[in-house]
């Protein structure tokens, strides 16, 4: 699906929903910005688009239709041969805060970023797509007024959107914090696990991402223009908070494995004391209980006429004597 709109330099909404064939006239308007959003696109209009109408390097055609394991910006100027304007293409990901079965849920945006211009590229639906064209359809804050500041928007919402994801796992963590410490079985084992790595995974998301960003917040590139840059240093800022808060996370996550194996332990610990001080308890019954049961002819026990109670005696009183005697040194 295409969707397109023409804003002017006041950041008013021109035109929307424009027919391909005029796409080139409008783009070659000075006076007018274009925004081009595909979502989940028919491979005929994303060629038309990408390839036909912008020319866009190969390389970053690529790496726009395939799925990029990771954050990354690169910046493409026209050589000789080429058909297309300088431009930035961009790769960042989205998180999905709903965190349906206990996954963090990532998805790709792609952008290509000129000076009139601003093409975005996502599978399925994205809620920072449709806030910001919301946005811009209304004028409100002028953000249509050119593409960098529909851009900074973009990565605006991207990053809020990590914010409800990081506070439904706060909340998760806490609940492993009380689990491995009044319920520390293999389920809370395999919840600290699945939630440890799902932090990792949004660590590897982040670092990177935040390195992107990183070289927006310097001003590294020409077409994000100076007054911006702050902006997108503020971007910048909110996602160094999040990767720290993911720091935090993970060791926190750390010393609660670390409780888990603590308390399992002292668990093992109680059992095998128990066993040991029932073995050591009734090692006087089964000493006497094995001497006697040889039964040998030459032993004068075995025909004592009160051998039986007394040896009865005597195991009653060695297994009391080794349980108080135990119990007197509070091993249990």
């Amino acid at each position: 699906m295409i969707r397109s709109l023409a804003f002017t330099t006041q950041g008013r909404l021109h035109s929307r929903d424009i027919e391909m064939f005029l796409m080139p006239t409008l783009l070659s308007d000075t006076n007018l910005f274009l925004w081009i959003d595909l979502e989940s696109p028919t491979p005929e209009e994303t060629k038309f688009v990408l390839e036909g109408l912008f020319h866009f390097h190969p390389l970053s055609i690529e790496d726009c239709v395939t799925a990029s394991p990771s954050p990354k910006v690169e910046e493409y100027s026209p050589k000789e041969g080429d058909n297309f304007v300088p431009y930035l293409f961009m790769v960042i990901h989205a998180v999905d805060y709903s965190r349906k079965d206990g996954v963090f849920a990532t998805s790709e945006l792609n952008f290509f970023l000129g000076k009139n211009f601003l093409v975005t590229y996502h599978e399925g639906p994205l809620r920072s797509v449709s806030l910001t064209e919301e946005r811009a359809i209304k004028g409100t804050m002028h953000i249509a007024r050119a593409p960098d500041r529909v851009a900074y928007n973009l990565l605006d919402f991207i990053v809020d959107n990590y914010k409800p994801a990081l506070e439904e796992l706060s909340l998760e963590i806490a609940e492993l914090e009380h689990e491995a410490l009044q319920h520390p079985g293999k389920a809370t084992l395999n919840k600290i696990l699945q939630v440890k790595k799902e932090v990792l995974h949004l660590r590897q998301i982040i670092g990177p991402q935040r390195e992107v960003l990183a070289r927006f917040a310097r001003g590294e590139f020409k077409l994000i223009r100076a007054h911006l840059v702050p902006y997108y240093r503020d971007v910048y800022d909110a996602l160094f908070h999040i990767s720290e808060l993911t720091q935090s996370y993970t060791d926190s996550l750390t010393g609660i494995l670390q409780v888990y194996l603590n308390m399992s332990s002292n668990q093992t610990g109680e059992v095998i004391k128990l066993l040991t001080l029932f073995t050591i308890i009734t090692t006087p019954m089964m000493l006497i209980g094995t001497w006697y049961g040889m039964n040998f002819e030459n032993m004068p026990e075995l025909h004592w006429p009160f051998a039986y109670a007394v040896v009865t005696l005597v195991t009653v009183i060695a297994t009391v004597g080794a349980f108080l005697f135990f119990r007197k040194k509070k091993w249990f």
